[in-house]
């Protein structure tokens, strides 16, 4: 029994993720989990989330770690329940964002020896390590602390990622003394050098039409990269690095990137800084497209210098540091070329003008009621869907780093269970979900989470009954064969209904504002579903990523 030197592993566990910051965890409980759960419900510091699956918990606790800028943590049994979290361990894993994923595991004594005890999975840590960026077990109860405390420090240090920590069952419930120190590990950032500083701001000066391309790992180099835009110097943002400057900055491209009349634009340039990003090929023409021939990258992982272009210079080093000795260095010093920002706010009109041809004017309508009524601070949260890849990812303007999440790693059906997360992180916050009928009944469940939890998401659900990307690809490239992508949904009006979630169709152009605005007038959980069949098809069908033709 606990005394006033002793507590179990479980209440160490709570009581570290309380050191840490940690306010909201998200898990399905479970035989193999239950020390650590009656902990928290006990000491009642961490709000628990009882998710309707594994996947949805580990979702929410990537978006919640994405939009509130902490560690994000997500509570799993072994086994199957580990592996229901696979999929959303590695959406994080392509976001890097820092999830800590605590998993359950069976008794010490009958552990790795293929007895196929109930919950056993007997290659589990082969599997963890695959969809992670770290994984840990916890042997004995002297390791927990440090191991935990190991465990966050990978996560939270850059490329952070999600890293998963087994803890046998026995483990769990076994005395400890209670350490003097419970202190978070502390995260130095990596200090570029001086003289790659240098070097780096050599290049600016000497350039008269330069770029900055912030991708998501200069989410905290707000303040700097803002103020490069302040000096002259254009922004353009990969999907994950929207809104680190505001997207109303006359500077600024937003997420614009792969636009042809951005790309013309970007042959005029004479310097692209890429900071914090992977170029990834869905926002490259797979590699193709023609960014400026003179490039410097800016990244924490050495590894990352040339992957997918090539550069002149590679500065090693945290993004904020880089930027901050950057803006210190060329202040006063550049001169940008006088016809730049108009040159840089005409090819964002025609990139918007083409995103609009795109659309056609239904739904070019729906998009701007969607932008006329946001909040400004709310989340934006978006699953895979046809309204995403052709206007959510870029078309309504975001404000600061940690307002949106989305599935960066191409998969439906994680939205819903992303803006549970994200809602959370908001506090007293909106936060608007825009999702297609197939993503959504892929994780329909977590809809009964969204109202026990009673999060304040207004639901944007885009219909047309089954998976539209997949029709036209199917379309464009096998001949018109359209098969296995027609889905049998449910009435959502009577689903919602069911769950006492408000919900409206619409049906006419005319009836959405109206409709989406009293959805963000809900304290709770709304739906707004959009009948695209009655609406129409868009312009110009999208067919996937687009690519050089």
């Amino acid at each position: 029994m606990p005394d006033a030197t002793t507590t179990t592993v479980g209440d160490l566990t709570a009581a570290f993720l309380e050191a840490c910051g940690v306010e909201t965890a998200f898990g399905v409980i479970s035989i193999h989990n239950m020390p650590i759960l009656d902990a928290f419900g006990r000491r009642n510091r961490i709000r628990f989330v009882p998710a309707r699956g594994e996947a949805g918990a580990l979702n929410m606790a990537d978006a919640h770690a994405r939009i509130s800028g902490g560690v994000g943590v997500g509570v799993t049994s072994t086994g199957v329940g580990a592996g229901n979290a696979a999929g959303s361990l590695v959406e994080a894993l392509t976001a890097g964002t820092p999830v800590l994923h605590l998993t359950g595991q069976i008794e010490l004594p009958w552990l790795d020896r293929a007895m196929s005890y109930i919950h056993e999975a007997p290659k589990q840590p082969d599997m963890l390590k695959s969809v992670s960026k770290a994984y840990f077990r916890i042997w004995k109860p002297e390791q927990a602390l440090g191991v935990l405390r190991e465990a966050v420090q990978v996560a939270l240090t850059p490329p952070m990622g999600p890293v998963s920590v087994e803890i046998p069952i026995d483990v769990q419930g076994a005395m400890v003394a209670i350490p003097d120190d419970l202190d978070p590990p502390h995260i130095s950032p990596a200090k570029p050098s001086d003289d790659s500083l240098d070097a780096l701001a050599k290049m600016l000066v000497a350039s008269k039409r330069p770029l900055l391309w912030l991708g998501g790992g200069s989410r905290d180099a707000a303040a700097p990269a803002r103020a490069l835009a302040d000096m002259g110097i254009g922004i353009v943002s990969s999907t994950n690095g929207r809104g680190i400057v505001p997207e109303d900055h006359p500077l600024s491209l937003g997420a614009y990137n792969v636009s042809p009349p951005v790309e013309a634009l970007y042959d005029s340039c004479d310097l692209m800084i890429v900071c914090g990003s992977r170029l990834r090929g869905n926002e490259t023409l797979k590699y193709t497209l023609k960014i400026p021939a003179r490039r410097a990258q800016v990244d924490v992982d050495p590894s990352m210098d040339a992957r997918s272009y090539t550069t002149d210079l590679f500065v090693h080093g945290d993004a904020a540091l880089v930027l901050d000795g950057l803006a210190t260095r060329v202040r006063g010093k550049l001169q940008i070329d006088s016809g730049f920002a108009s040159d840089l706010a005409t090819a964002r009109a025609g990139a918007e003008d083409q995103l609009r041809a795109n659309l056609g004017p239904a739904y070019t309508a729906i998009a701007d009621a969607i932008v006329a009524a946001f909040p400004d601070d709310a989340a934006w949260v978006r699953d895979i869907t046809l309204s995403n890849s052709m206007w959510g990812n870029r078309y309504l303007p975001l404000w600061h780093g940690r307002q949106a999440a989305h599935s960066l790693g191409g998969a439906i059906g994680q939205g819903l269970s992303m803006s549970i997360g994200a809602a959370l992180a908001q506090g007293a916050r909106k936060t608007v979900l825009l999702s297609g009928d197939g993503g959504f009944m892929l994780n329909v469940g977590e809809l009964a989470t969204a109202v026990q939890e009673q999060t304040d998401i207004a639901m944007v659900l885009m219909n047309d009954g089954g998976y539209g990307v997949i029709k036209n690809i199917q379309d464009a490239h096998y001949g018109a064969r359209q098969v296995y992508a027609d889905m049998g949904n449910p009435n959502f009006a009577q689903l919602s209904a069911a769950m006492g979630v408000p919900h409206e169709v619409v049906q006419t152009i005319d009836a959405f504002p109206q409709a989406f605005e009293r959805a963000l007038a809900e304290a709770g959980p709304a739906i707004v579903e959009v009948d695209m069949g009655m609406i129409g098809p868009f312009a110009r069908p999208f067919a996937g990523p687009p690519v050089r033709k």
